[in-house]
């Protein structure tokens, strides 16, 4: 695997930090979650297979010298907090990395470490607003739509830190220096988004308001149609290539459904045609046509899907969840998806961890004694 022998401190947190840390697990890196003593997260970190976790108290002497030990042997840390916390323990980068030079210490943050937004709260939601992006999401005449917590979340946080992280380590096997990576999600997402900022003045593209334009539902041939038996199609038949193998399978002529004109009734026109038969019925006609045409899969079906169940594209687990495969693929290192690992208890592996650090048995005792460190206690189901 291509992160094999690669140590990562992940700071427990929600959703982009855990899912930064997934990828990096997932391609071998080894991955330690450090949780608060006595954190109960509101979400559970559903995203820590193949993960380990230490309950350190970070507000102590003796917690702050077990996570600078820790330090001192790892590679990479993913800070997910607001600028100041790590700091204010005493381990923030400048304090890191004068014992760890090459270490890579990773900045999650949802607006930055500078600006009157920095010390803000806020969620996927606030971070994709400010980027501009979300301005773009929604139907015609009607408020902008959030993409669920997709984008600035996983998209601009936790894939971008990632990525940043990746290029850290190569520039790392050249300097033998680490760095620090500021990863903002409202800079990530908007990055994510250079795309749509580009083609801003394309003429036709993004010209009209929101919901009315080519690639945001303001055409009837890229949009999502419901079926007979309630399920939906996805059109995206942008060219006219495409556009004519549409028509021929719906039986329609260019006079009849111009592509450029008549959006609304164009549209309407396919409301009804495309509730004539059923998802399968649909498919039938146009699988193998290259006309764009796709089924909108639900999660449980996904899997089973031929195209997907070939590629291995999913697997599913004892629980029934189905979980995505570790994507890119590489030819001779893949990555491993961690889901037959289960999601460690906060401080299930302190004790474990702190013998690797090399700690005795009298300091390990004074540290669970005094809650400096935390074991997590498991009933026996026997």
């Amino acid at each position: 695997m291509p992160l094999k022998g690669i140590k990562v401190i992940e700071m427990a947190g929600l959703a982009p930090g855990p899912f930064c840390g997934m990828l990096l697990a997932e391609f071998g890196a080894s991955v330690i979650r450090v949780d608060k003593v006595g954190n109960e997260l509101t979400i559970p970190d559903l995203a820590a297979h193949g993960k380990r976790s230490i309950a350190l108290n970070l507000k102590t002497k003796g917690g702050v010298e077990v996570f600078k030990k820790m330090s001192r042997h790892s590679d990479i840390i993913i800070d997910p907090f607001r600028r100041g916390v790590m700091e204010k323990m005493k381990i923030g980068p400048d304090d890191i990395m004068q014992i760890n030079k090459q270490i890579i210490y990773a900045r999650l943050t949802g607006f930055g470490q500078k600006g009157p937004y920095a010390d803000m709260a806020g969620h996927d939601i606030n971070f994709l607003g400010l980027s501009g992006l979300l301005s773009l999401f929604g139907r015609a005449n009607e408020k902008p739509t959030p993409p669920v917590n997709l984008a600035a979340d996983f998209g601009g946080g936790g894939l971008m830190c990632a990525l940043g992280i990746i290029l850290a380590l190569f520039e790392r096997s050249r300097s033998n220096l680490g760095q620090v990576v500021d990863a903002s999600m409202v800079e990530g997402t908007a990055y994510l988004g250079s795309w749509m900022f580009r083609t801003q003045q394309v003429p036709g593209l993004w010209s009209n308001p929101r919901g009315q334009n080519i690639l945001d539902t303001g055409t009837h041939f890229y949009n999502t149609y419901e079926t007979k038996d309630k399920r939906y199609m996805a059109i995206g038949a942008l060219e006219g290539k495409f556009y004519n193998n549409l028509l021929e399978k719906l039986g329609l002529s260019k006079d009849e459904v111009p592509q450029f004109d008549n959006f609304g009734k164009n549209h309407a026109l396919f409301v009804d045609l495309f509730k004539e038969k059923t998802q399968a019925e649909w498919c039938a006609i146009f699988d193998g046509v290259d006309a764009c045409v796709t089924p909108i899969l639900n999660l449980e079906d996904t899997p089973h899907h031929p195209h997907n169940k070939e590629n291995e594209t999913f697997r599913i687990t004892e629980n029934n969840l189905v979980i995505p495969n570790p994507t890119p693929r590489l030819s001779r290192t893949p990555g491993i998806s961690m889901t037959t690992c289960k999601n460690p208890e906060p401080g299930e592996h302190s004790v474990e961890i702190l013998n690797e650090l090399g700690f005795d048995s009298k300091e390990i005792d004074n540290f669970l004694t005094n809650e400096i460190v935390i074991q997590a206690q498991f009933n026996s189901k026997l």
